[in-house]
């Protein structure tokens, strides 16, 4: 695609008054607003709600996760807050166990653990305050926008402060709808929804738990109930979760009521036990759109797609398109790049995410099962097959990357020699990786334009032997560009540089 590489016009050269505008502040609009500042472009963030919602919402993240937030420069805050977690159970209506998905018990190829537990509202604070910091953004809390207008060179993002009922508007060259299922900006897009037909409708109940109760364990637990479909979950603390999947005739008023909630609840707790926090009836939907981007307008997380919760991928792949799309927007809008780029990610993303949410609806259509026979028969495949839920690891779509061999899949995080993950120091930009005999070759290439590790970590070294190669251009989002295998090769990286450098 070399296409990418056509330098664009500086945006910023125009009369704008920020060079992106994002719509809604929960985690992935708050991520992607680090990682644009990050690269030195100004945010606007506009929010119509007044404070972070404070109650729990999701409750997962992987380490691919984390990654991003270590590149947005909240990972040293957010570690202290989050519990790795390290398996998940399916236990049978006899209560015989299924499948045991254990986990790493050490960091993974990310530098981090494989999945993590949090509050929401705790990592949303964080992603404030570390944006709060830096003087590229402003955000505006409860303030709604109302109407975009689209121009050649730019967007007229007119919105209304709530407080008080005034309008204002603001020139940007982007605007990014992160703002969730109900998009305006989708809407404005135009863009329709694949529907990946899933719809069912769960009651989630989070608990607080009053005294201790090691009996419920660490491991999520999926109770593969024909009678009830259930889904135990380990949060932070004293936070537990259960849901419980309603039945086709049970009416919400009547499963929401306070006594029949501690009814579903008491094979595992009683009132003596915990406090109700919060609960709420969700139809988890699987949908994703056509149609991430028209023109000046993207959109990102739950505008983008939805996912059923089966395998904790909701919120992660909205960071993942935070972390895909901001380094491309500050290329474009800073004149590195022609918007050719932005086509990518779509094109990248959308297959990928596709990925997930399929094999969450596979794994959520046999958890789902209310038929005792079709339960039974899933029990003996399941238990004679446990590697068939394992979470997927896809290569993105066709995009900013060579296509072939290890290009658009992602990279590891190694250690470097004093003990530190490598991308600390890097933050969210782009490194070339080489193998110890090609450093000199490589830097020398390089000539400062572009960071450089050497692959001094065995891991490091074993993935890039394995994929039989001595150097690697991983992009600022940890996906690999291009892969080559000796020096003579390194002149084809040059495609790239344009781009990420």
């Amino acid at each position: 695609m070399s296409s990418l590489s056509v330098v664009g016009p500086d945006h910023r050269k125009a009369a704008l008054d920020y060079d992106v505008a994002i719509v809604g502040y929960g985690p992935v609009g708050a991520t992607l607003a680090n990682l644009l500042v990050n690269r030195g472009v100004r945010v606007l963030v506009l929010e119509r709600e007044a404070e972070i919602y404070r109650l729990p919402r999701a409750v997962h993240f992987d380490g691919e996760c984390m990654r991003v937030f270590q590149a947005a420069g909240v990972a040293r805050a957010l570690e202290p807050e989050v519990i790795p977690i390290f398996g998940m159970r399916f236990v049978s209506p006899q209560g015989q166990l299924l499948i045991d998905w254990q986990r790493p018990l050490e960091p993974g190829p990310q530098g981090w653990y494989a999945s993590y537990r949090f509050h929401q509202p705790r990592l949303e604070e964080i992603l404030r305050a570390r944006l709060a910091e830096r003087p590229e953004a402003r955000v505006l809390l409860r303030h709604e926008v109302f109407a975009l207008q689209e121009a050649d060179d730019h967007v007229q993002v007119r919105y209304e402060d709530m407080r008080n009922g005034r309008l204002h508007q603001a020139r940007v060259a982007y605007v990014v709808g992160c703002d969730g299922a109900r998009s305006l900006v989708r809407r404005l897009i135009g863009a329709e929804l694949d529907d990946l037909q899933s719809h069912e409708r769960w009651l989630v109940i989070d608990a607080l738990l009053k005294r201790p109760r090691p009996d419920l364990g660490d491991d999520s637990i999926q109770y593969c109930d024909p009678a009830r479909p259930a889904t135990y979950v380990r949060g932070v603390g004293v936070r537990r979760r259960w849901e419980l999947m309603l039945l086709p005739h049970e009416e919400v008023a009547e499963q929401t009521r306070p006594d029949r909630i501690w009814q579903l609840l008491e094979r595992w707790i009683t009132p003596e036990d915990a406090d109700l926090e919060r609960h709420a009836v969700y139809t988890f939907h699987s949908v994703v759109a056509r149609g991430w981007r028209r023109n000046r307008l993207l959109i990102a997380g739950d505008a983008a797609h939805q996912t059923p919760p089966f395998l904790g991928q909701g919120m992660c792949a909205g960071i993942r398109d935070a972390a895909n799309l901001a380094w491309k927007l500050a290329d474009v809008v800073q004149g590195r790049a022609s918007e050719a780029l932005l086509d990518t990610y779509e094109s990248e993303r959308a297959p990928h995410v596709r990925e997930f949410i399929q094999t969450a609806v596979r794994l959520g259509s046999v958890i789902q099962t209310m038929d005792p026979e079709v339960a039974r028969r899933r029990d003996l495949a399941m238990a004679a097959d446990p590697e068939q839920f394992v979470v997927p690891q896809p290569t993105l779509g066709p995009g900013a990357h060579q296509g072939d061999g290890i290009s658009g899949t992602l990279a590891p995080q190694p250690l470097l020699v004093d003990g530190e993950r490598s991308d600390d120091g890097l933050g969210y930009s782009p490194v070339l990786w080489l193998a110890p005999a090609l450093a000199a070759a490589g830097q020398a290439w390089a000539g400062g334009r572009i960071a450089c590790r050497v692959a001094a970590d065995d891991h490091a070294r074993a993935w890039m032997e394995n994929a039989g190669v001595q150097a690697v251009l991983v992009r600022p989002d940890r996906y690999v560009a291009q892969a080559v295998a000796g020096a003579a090769e390194l002149p084809a990286l040059e495609r790239w540089l344009p781009a990420i450098a």
